[in-house]
């Protein structure tokens, strides 16, 4: 096991300063809480018609069999998510809202399935459940109990209006069916009062026609796809605040080049010297000049500050959740840094999950940003999928790509590459999941 060395890591105008966690994680192998390590749980967002985050599906495994196709004890399974929700908590992880969770048929007849909060939990009911009588009952308790209720993966068939008819959801996947069955489902179903969910949605043009055949959720990374526009050049605005994140992120901050860079933008500028004179800091005098804001923040806080105000800014007119997943995957990835031994590189770890859903904000392709940037090396290799076999900040972002999809066989062998042991990976996902939901809100109270 790598043991890593301790180390100690728009805008907030009129509001108390964040309480950012620590830029360099601390794992200490006997301070990590092993209730929580007991199982791998990532999260991928379902949107409403106005692309805000209705809930999150939760993925489960176990981590003591990283290996297996699934967990085949239902039992288990349960005690699985129970713990979830009382050891690691799921405000951690649902910022809010609510958690879409698979059932096969056993666990639906299960009293226990009673201790998950109802206000919280949507429950999937699988594709290969039968609609027998018991199961019938089963879920007619659980919606009178105030649970709401989804069939996963659902095409019409002969028997199963039984359980439809006491659905609040139906998820129809847009890789399994055809466009006309799509549209049937909807003339069927959204008239009984039924809400029509798309999941597997990959691309923008699948979204809008969903959205225009009346299904009110979606799920799936359409929103993290770009939709190139044939103008190459980036925005002057956005450009400017790319490389004002380029040069924060370097190992050693050049105060002098990040003065040239805010002074440039009148936006920035301004935004900088309000908050650096707001009450929450409390000068005795007025702080007049980009130089002295900077002096008197720290490059700790010039990082979070820039942080919060560039992002929201460059995805401006893209979903919340894009910028949201792009702070969680940095600091996910900056975590993983220390234990995969990657510590003197972890402000390149962090540049790449911040950079990594560029197309999707800008509109280009991701390969014209980093040439535009000048930004080219181990961390474009990484972000284009052109790192040779075993290079290390690749294999870290890859590490990240495949816990976010709950692709859990292949997590664990690069993880055994990196030579991370997977039973700390879950709270490190935690962490960055809690960090990443903080400052992206204090970025919202900046706007």
């Amino acid at each position: 096991m790598n043991q890593p060395a301790t180390a100690s890591h728009h805008e907030v105008t009129g509001h108390p300063p964040a309480q950012f966690p620590p830029s360099h994680v601390q794992p200490r192998a006997d301070s990590v809480d092993r209730k929580s390590m007991e199982v791998f749980v990532a999260r991928q967002a379902i949107f409403d018609r106005r692309m805000k985050v209705y809930g999150y599906e939760l993925l489960f495994r176990p981590c003591r069999d990283s290996n297996a196709a699934g967990i085949a004890d239902s039992a288990a399974s349960l005690q699985v998510i129970t713990n979830s929700f009382f050891s690691i908590g799921m405000e951690r992880l649902l910022a809010g809202t609510r958690a879409f969770i698979n059932f096969p048929q056993d666990l639906l007849v299960d009293p226990r399935l009673f201790s998950l909060p109802a206000s919280k939990t949507v429950i999937e009911i699988l594709e290969t459940v039968r609609p027998e009588p018991a199961v019938v009952n089963a879920c007619r308790a659980l919606r009178e109990k105030g649970y709401v209720l989804a069939l996963d993966d659902f095409s019409h068939l002969q028997g199963w209006d039984r359980l439809a008819n006491l659905v609040s959801i139906i998820k129809v996947d847009f890789r399994a069916t055809t466009p006309a069955e799509q549209e049937a489902l909807v003339e069927r179903y959204a008239g009984r009062g039924a809400c029509m969910l798309a999941e597997k949605v990959e691309t923008q043009e699948e979204f809008d026609r969903a959205r225009r055949l009346g299904y009110h959720y979606f799920q799936g990374y359409f929103f993290a796809r770009p939709v190139i526009i044939s103008r190459r050049e980036i925005p002057g605005s956005k450009l400017s605040y790319i490389r004002i994140l380029q040069e924060i992120h370097r190992p050693e901050l050049e105060l002098f080049a990040l003065e040239a860079l805010i002074q440039r933008d009148v936006s920035l500028a301004s935004k900088l010297l309000r908050y650096i004179n707001s009450s929450i800091f409390g000068w005795i005098n007025p702080v007049h000049s980009i130089r002295q804001a900077l002096a008197l923040l720290g490059e700790q806080e010039i990082r979070n500050w820039v942080s919060l105000v560039a992002l929201p800014n460059l995805a401006s007119d893209k979903p919340d959740e894009l910028v949201r997943t792009a702070l969680l995957r940095a600091r996910f990835s900056e975590l993983l840094a220390q234990w995969a031994g990657l510590g003197h590189r972890k402000a390149d770890l962090f540049l790449i999950g911040l950079f990594s859903l560029l197309d999707a904000m800008l509109g280009r392709s991701l390969a014209e940003i980093l040439d535009e940037m000048r930004l080219g090396g181990e961390i474009a290799d990484a972000l284009l999928g052109t790192a040779p076999p075993r290079q290390s900040l690749a294999g870290v972002y890859t590490l990240v790509r495949e816990y976010e999809a709950g692709d859990w066989n292949a997590l664990s062998e690069t993880a055994t590459n990196l030579r991370i042991p997977a039973e700390i990976i879950p709270d490190l996902y935690l962490e960055a999941v809690s960090w990443s939901d903080q400052i992206f809100h204090q970025g919202l109270s900046g706007r």
